[in-house]
Parts: structure tokens; C-alpha cells; sequence
């Protein structure tokens, strides 16, 4: 039996959402969810659009790289993905689209364009996302994901040090709840499947390292999770860490994000290899780790 797709879930959010009168369409294809899950979405959204008055909002976010119906983005932390309307990253770029008539051309836009994400980021982490304009392409790179075909690397600044390894990448393996965990159970609650975080060290200081981490797989909270249970909680975690060491980052050093970036994402796309890397690590993050060091 095959799968569901990742947002499936969301279908019942989105349907109590929408407000009458609302024709649920398949489009041509009754056996189509990314088509139905479109069609729904696009209801909703423009509802927003008509409701929303953007009060205090991001111009614009910087778009790294753009093909014909997906464009890749570097959203900051503590942006929204879709949850606030008027203000998040959906809402910023569907914007700064329309606004620019050389980036609807590149992206293949048409004037009547939806915007969707194609895999789930953090509010709180920042970094590189795939957004898609095109239902073709939605499904196309949707897919690439719910197989496991795209690689995802992330930069995070954790609290504590390393013992220098022996091979140049480690294992946290874990088993997780597909459910988010909490601080006092990063593990979940439920039935925990296999999860597996790899990460090498690139930095320390006397308390911090700076690790790259690829996703095996793709649990909520995954990567804060993994650090948490390993006794090298991700830097700024409101969730999983400490708000002792929450309080005293904010208070002494000005740091007051999530210390984790969404930093490489790689994968095919029509049989041509797509790599693409984030500019920088976060400034907060470089500069909590110099901060930390013997002067």
C-alpha cells in the first residue's frame, strides 16, 4: 500500500479552515492528493490574502536559486513557514515575486501562481528551503523527498565538547516518536521508529562545537532531539534545552536564535544534479563561538 504524503495531515486543518461556499475539485484525477491538497490550499490562502493586513513585516528574503516552477530561499530564524499570514516566508516571497517581472519569468510564473513549501523547516531554524510555484513541480520534488532522494546538511552550535573521533563522521541513532518530544522527554511519546543523525566536528571552544549534520531520516525536532538525549543540547533551544542556558545566552551575549541552519541541500532534478549551499553560517552562531575562546 503506498504511502501517504507528508501533508496529508493537514487536509482536516485546512478543510476547517475554509470558509463556505468552497467545491472540492480533483482536478481531472480523482486519485490525486498533491491536486486536491492544491486546490484546497489555494482556497484558504486566498481567503488570507483578502483578510491580512500586514502591520510589521520582512521585505524580502534572499532567494539563492531559482529554476522553472521552484526557487530556493534563505529563510531567517524565527520566520514562519506559512503559519502567520501577511508576514511569513510564503507570504514575503509570493511578494517579492510579483514584484519583480525577471523572477516571475525565471520561476515560469503565471499571474494566477500559488506558492507552496516542499518539505517542512523549523520557525525557529534558519537556512535553505525549496518553495514550489508550480503543481507539476510540487509533486515532482515532493516526491524526491517522501524517497528519501534528497540530502539534506545542517550547521549547529551545541553546547559542550568532543572527543576528537576517529572517523571524520559519528552517529546519533536513537530511536524517536514521529511526535515532537519535550525537554524532559526528548525521546516522544508513542512508538519509536529508527532515526539516524550523522554529524561531524568543525569547531569547538572551551564550550560550545560547531557540527555539520546530514539527516538520515526526517523525525520532528530530529536534530534537537539527537543532540538533547547525546548531552549536547542545540544552543538557544527553548524547547529541549535548558532556560537557564537559554536565559544566560540572551542576557550575556545577545544571542537569541535557534543555533541551527539549514546549510546544503542536494538532489536530481530531470536527471541533472542540484547542489545548493547557503551563503554563511549565521553571524550569532560564528560569533558565540569566537566570544567563548581564550582571549
Amino acid at each position: 500500500m503506498q504511502s501517504l504524503p507528508w501533508f496529508f495531515p493537514l487536509g482536516p486543518v485546512l478543510w476547517s479552515l475554509a470558509e463556505p461556499p468552497f467545491t472540492f475539485s480533483w482536478q481531472g484525477n480523482r486519485h490525486d492528493p498533491y491536486m486536491a491538497f492544491i486546490n484546497l490550499s489555494n482556497h484558504i490562502y486566498a481567503q488570507t490574502r483578502q483578510k491580512i493586513t500586514p502591520m510589521e513585516t520582512t521585505n524580502s528574503v534572499e532567494i539563492v536559486r531559482t529554476g522553472n516552477g521552484w526557487l530556493c530561499a534563505e529563510k531567517p530564524s524565527g520566520m514562519s513557514v506559512h503559519n502567520h499570514p501577511g508576514s511569513d516566508l510564503l507570504c514575503v516571497l509570493e511578494r517579492q515575486i510579483r514584484a519583480d517581472e525577471d523572477l516571475m519569468v525565471a520561476l515560469g510564473a503565471q499571474e494566477g501562481f500559488q506558492i507552496h513549501p516542499v518539505h517542512r523547516l523549523d520557525q525557529e531554524t534558519s537556512g535553505l528551503i525549496l518553495v514550489a510555484t508550480d503543481p507539476d513541480r510540487l509533486r515532482y520534488l515532493s516526491n524526491l523527498f517522501q524517497q528519501g532522494a534528497v540530502q539534506k546538511h545542517y550547521i549547529a552550535l551545541v553546547h559542550g565538547n568532543f572527543d576528537p573521533p576517529c572517523d571524520p563522521f559519528q552517529v546519533w541513532d536513537t530511536p524517536l516518536s514521529k511526535q515532537a518530544g519535550g525537554r524532559t522527554d526528548p525521546r516522544g511519546k508513542g512508538k519509536r521508529v529508527r532515526s539516524e543523525t550523522r554529524y561531524r566536528i568543525m569547531d569547538q571552544s572551551p564550550h560550545y562545537t560547531l557540527l555539520e549534520i546530514e539527516l538520515v531520516t526526517g523525525r520532528k525536532h530530529q536534530i534537537r532531539r539527537h543532540a538533547k538525549l547525546a548531552g549536547h543540547p542545540v544552543t538557544g533551544d527553548t524547547r529541549y534545552g535548558s532556560k537557564r542556558s537559554v536565559e544566560f545566552l540572551r542576557e550575556n551575549h545577545a544571542y537569541d536564535r535557534l543555533g541551527l541552519h539549514s546549510f546544503k541541500i542536494e538532489f536530481i532534478l530531470d536527471t541533472v544534479p542540484v547542489i545548493i549551499t547557503s551563503r554563511q553560517i549565521p553571524r550569532q552562531m560564528t560569533a558565540l563561538l569566537d566570544q567563548d575562546r581564550p582571549k
